[in-house]
C-alpha cells in the first residue's frame, strides 16, 4: 500500500536517522536539555500552532529535525490500517466468514453475557447486545489478524523509535489537547448593583395595613431596594456585569457568553443582548434564561456545559429580577416580600482539576406551578370578518405561601443532603450555605437539617428582600468583598422558587 511504501522509504532514506541506541553501543549518548533548578519555570504552551514546540532534534543526526505529528501519524495510520485490514478481509474473502452474533453497531469491544457490572465495565454488559465471541476463525479471518498485527506493530515501532526524540512527549500532548476541551470553571470576579430608591417597612405603613415588626418576624426582611420609573433591569444588570469584569481584570472583548437568568426582561424577546453591547462584549453570544428564583444555578450549570465541550473560555452570568414591578401593591401578604437587584460573576475555563463546580442537582416540578406564579392573561379584541383574538398582558404575583414554604423546607435540605453525600463532603467541610434569599425561617430550619451552624449562613435579606435571580449572586458578591468568603472555601448554594424549580451545587470560591 501507499502507507507501507511510504513507512519503509521514510525508514531507509539517509534523512532518516535511526532511533536511540542502547547504552554501551559505542554511540555517543544525545545530549539532553537540563533545566536549571533555580529559575523560574517556562510557561506552558500547546505545541498547536508553535513550531518550535511541534519539532525536536533527532539523535543521531545533529541539526536534522521532524515534526512531531508526522512520526505520530504514521503510528495512528498503520495501526487504523491494521484495523481496517481485519475487518475488510473478513467481508471481501468469500471464505470468510464472520464471528458469530454480530450485530451492525460498528467496532466495539466485544459485548458478552457476562454477569452485571459497575462502573466503566457495566458497558460492556450483555444488556447491548454486539459483537460476541468465535468458536474459531475462518481462513480470511486469519489473514485479516496476521494483517492486523503486522502493521500495528509497525506503529508500535514507530512509536518506540520516537520516544528518543520526543515525539512520545508530542503525542502525550496531542492527547492533551483532546481533553482539553473538557475544562472546569473558576470564578475570578464578582458584581452587584440596586436601585437607589429603598423602601422601608416603616414607609408600607402608609399604604398597607402592617408595621416593622409583623413583617420582619415573619420573614427577615426590613428593607427592600426598587426600581424607579425611569430605571430599567438592563441598566443594573449592565453596571453589575461591570463591577465583576473590573474585579476579574480581563477586557469585554474576551467574553465568548452572556447569560441573563431573570423572570422580569425589559423586553419580552430578552434583555441580554443589550446588556452584552452596553458591556462591550462585541465577541459573546448573549441570552436570556428563565428559572424564576432557581435562575441563577441553573445558568451557571448551563454555562459549565460550555466550558466542558471547550467552546468558551470566558463568560459573564448574571441573575436579575425586578418583581417588585409585579406585584399587587394593595397585598400585603407578598408585597412586602420582594424587591429589585442584579448580581453577575465572571467565569473562566479552568484545569478539570481546579474546576470550583464539585456538583450540583437540578429539578423541576410542575404540578406546584400552581402555587407561586405569574401567569399571562387575554383581553378579547375584535379582529374583523367575525373572527376574535386576542390582547395579551400580565398580572400580579400569586403565591400560596404555606405551600410554598413547605416545599422550599423540604427540599432544600434533601438536595443539598445528597449532593454533599455524592461528593464525599461532610458538614464540617461547609464554609458556607448560601440560599435564596427568600425567608429567614427557610434558611433556619435547612442550616439545622444539615447541621450547620447558624452563623455560616449568608443572609442579606434584610436589606434587599427577594430579589429572585439576582439574590444568590448579590448575596455572593456582597460576602466576597467584605472578607467572609475567601479563595478555597467552600459554599453550598440553593436556589428554588416558581416553576417549582429549584437548583443546588457546591462550588469552591
Amino acid at each position: 500500500s501507499d502507507l507501507s511504501s511510504w513507512v519503509l522509504q521514510w525508514r531507509a532514506s539517509g534523512t532518516a536517522p535511526s532511533g536511540p541506541r542502547r547504552a554501551g553501543s559505542g554511540a555517543a549518548t544525545p545530549a539532553r536539555r537540563v533545566v536549571n533548578p533555580g529559575a523560574s519555570a517556562p510557561p506552558r504552551r500547546s505545541p498547536v500552532g508553535n513550531p518550535a514546540l511541534m519539532r525536536a532534534s533527532w539523535p543521531g543526526s545533529p541539526g536534522a529535525t521532524r515534526p512531531r505529528n508526522a512520526v505520530m501519524k504514521a503510528a495512528v495510520l498503520a495501526s487504523i490500517a491494521g484495523v481496517a485490514a481485519l475487518v475488510s478481509l473478513q467481508r471481501a474473502l468469500p471464505f470468510a466468514a464472520p464471528l458469530s452474533n454480530t450485530s451492525k453497531r460498528g467496532l466495539a469491544h466485544p459485548r458478552t453475557s457476562a454477569s452485571p457490572t459497575t462502573g466503566l465495565a457495566a458497558g460492556h454488559a450483555a444488556s447491548v447486545p454486539g459483537r460476541g465471541t468465535s468458536t474459531g476463525f475462518s481462513t480470511g479471518g486469519s489473514l485479516g489478524l496476521v494483517a492486523s498485527c503486522l502493521l500495528c506493530a509497525a506503529g508500535a515501532r514507530l512509536l518506540r523509535s520516537a520516544k528518543g526524540c520526543g515525539a512520545g512527549s508530542a503525542g502525550r500532548s496531542l492527547a492533551v489537547q483532546l481533553c482539553a476541551h473538557a475544562a472546569g470553571i473558576k470564578i475570578i470576579g464578582t458584581g452587584s448593583c440596586a436601585p437607589k430608591t429603598c423602601v422601608t417597612n416603616d414607609d408600607l405603613t402608609d399604604i398597607l395595613d402592617t408595621n416593622d415588626e409583623w413583617i420582619s418576624q415573619r420573614t427577615g426582611i426590613r428593607r427592600r431596594h426598587v426600581l424607579g420609573p425611569d430605571e430599567s433591569l438592563e441598566s443594573i444588570s449592565a453596571e453589575a456585569a461591570k463591577r465583576a469584569l473590573e474585579k476579574a481584570n480581563i477586557p469585554a472583548e474576551d467574553i465568548g457568553l452572556v447569560i441573563l437568568a431573570t423572570s422580569t426582561p425589559d423586553d419580552l424577546f430578552g434583555s441580554a443582548t443589550e446588556i452584552a453591547a452596553q458591556l462591550g462584549a462585541k465577541n459573546a453570544v448573549a441570552f436570556d434564561m428563565t428559572a424564576a428564583c432557581s435562575g441563577f444555578v441553573f445558568a451557571m450549570v448551563t454555562a459549565s456545559q460550555f466550558f466542558r465541550s471547550g467552546s468558551v473560555k470566558n463568560a459573564v452570568i448574571i441573575g436579575a429580577d425586578c418583581l417588585a414591578r409585579w406585584v399587587d401593591w394593595t397585598d400585603r401578604g407578598t408585597c412586602v416580600l420582594f424587591g429589585d437587584g442584579a448580581g453577575a460573576v465572571v467565569i473562566q475555563a479552568t484545569k478539570p482539576e481546579d474546576d470550583c463546580l464539585l456538583g450540583f442537582e437540578l429539578g423541576s416540578d410542575g404540578t406546584g406551578k400552581c402555587n407561586l406564579g405569574l401567569p399571562s392573561k387575554a383581553t378579547p379584541i375584535d379582529l374583523g370578518g367575525g373572527h376574535t383574538g386576542s390582547l395579551g398582558a400580565y398580572g400580579t404575583i400569586g403565591m400560596n405561601g404555606k405551600e410554598v414554604f413547605r416545599f422550599a423546607t423540604t427540599r432544600v435540605p434533601e438536595v443539598l443532603s445528597r449532593l454533599m453525600a455524592e461528593n464525599n463532603v461532610t458538614n464540617d467541610d461547609i464554609d458556607w450555605l448560601l440560599l435564596h434569599q427568600a425567608n429567614r425561617r427557610i434558611m433556619d430550619s435547612a442550616a439545622k437539617r444539615l447541621k450547620l451552624p447558624k452563623d455560616r449562613i449568608l443572609c442579606n435579606l434584610d436589606e434587599y428582600g427577594n430579589t429572585s435571580a439576582g439574590s444568590i449572586p448579590l448575596m455572593l458578591d456582597e460576602a466576597v468583598r467584605d472578607g467572609r468568603v475567601k479563595p478555597g472555601q467552600l459554599v453550598a448554594c440553593m436556589g428554588f422558587g416558581a416553576g417549582l424549580s429549584w437548583g443546588g451545587m457546591l462550588i469552591r470560591a
